[in-house]
């Protein structure tokens, strides 16, 4: 049951994202504690995870009881994280063979990411969005009315251009005033070895960076009936495949596409997922708590 609110097709249905966002991490809460009466705003705004190396005699046992996980209770006057999206806006991310195109799941998971930052956690958050160019940036804020600019944010990303991360990460890099956590949502259509020369920088910055890497199934598993044309939704380039190829020789090009580039993430010291946009979006929070708690 908990899990249908995270369903991106019962999220399709629900009008505006304040409420999508909402939705998703209350009932995300839910299900990681059992109990939809856990009150999470209160609980994660006063408590930060365990990280190897602290005081044990600060960790809650009540809490830990209660939901098998360590946390040490936060003091007033501990300094927040910095969150920054840069959400991919190119014309790829319109496709979508069901309910949810990729650019309605990317802003599914930024609203929940956002709502989670910012009233979970007291976190200043910001927003890019770009394909060959910098399309809009959402300076990162605790101030009143934030999370609401981040949404209007979200709403006006619509897809268009090519995508070139180049332009965009030399900018971004020029906007960060501290460090924090850099979570780059995007398909990711490029070469892996490309994306990575011009991600890394942003790890060197001291940075957490994280990929996620949202894609439709039928980018990995399409499905054709018959002899087809494939239209470039960037660069509007065609190509005729049959089902024998999209069954065999595509997805075996695919599956070395995904692996190279969660490879080379990887080894750069940057953390990689891949979410389909037929699937629930509780991995996504689950992984963006782990570096938050981590981070303070």
């Amino acid at each position: 049951m908990l899990q249908r609110f995270l369903d991106p097709s019962v999220l399709a249905a629900i009008s505006g994202l304040e409420l999508v966002a909402k939705t998703v991490v209350d009932g995300f809460v839910a299900g990681l504690h059992q109990s939809p009466d856990f009150g999470f705003s209160q609980e994660f705004a006063e408590y930060r995870a365990y990280s190897p190396g602290d005081d044990l005699r600060h960790v809650d046992w009540n809490v830990y009881a209660r939901t098998e996980r360590l946390y040490l209770r936060r003091y007033r006057g501990e300094t927040n994280s910095l969150l920054t999206i840069l959400l991919d806006a190119s014309n790829s991310m319109q496709f979508g063979s069901h309910a949810v195109k990729k650019m309605d799941y990317a802003r599914y998971l930024a609203a929940s990411l956002f709502y989670l930052a910012i009233h979970g956690q007291r976190d200043a958050a910001g927003l890019i969005t770009f394909d060959d160019e910098i399309r809009n940036y959402v300076r990162p804020s605790t101030r009143q009315g934030q999370f609401h600019r981040l949404l209007a944010g979200l709403e006006q990303a619509e897809p268009r251009a090519r995508t070139d991360f180049a332009k965009p990460m030399r900018h971004f890099q020029q906007l960060l005033s501290r460090r924090g956590m850099v979570l780059i949502v995007s398909d990711f259509w490029e070469s892996p070895e490309s994306i990575i020369r011009t991600i890394e920088p942003l790890r060197f910055r001291g940075n957490e960076v994280v990929l996620f890497h949202v894609l439709d199934p039928e980018d990995v598993y399409p499905q054709l009936s018959g002899p087809s044309i494939l239209i470039d939704m960037e660069t509007e380039a065609q190509l005729e495949v049959t089902p024998d190829y999209s069954k065999r020789e595509y997805r075996d090009k695919i599956q070395a596409h995904l692996t190279d580039l969660r490879d080379r993430t990887q080894a750069a010291g940057m953390g990689y997922y891949l979410l389909m946009t037929d699937r629930p979006l509780d991995e996504a929070l689950r992984e963006y708590l782990t570096l938050r708690g981590g981070r303070n």
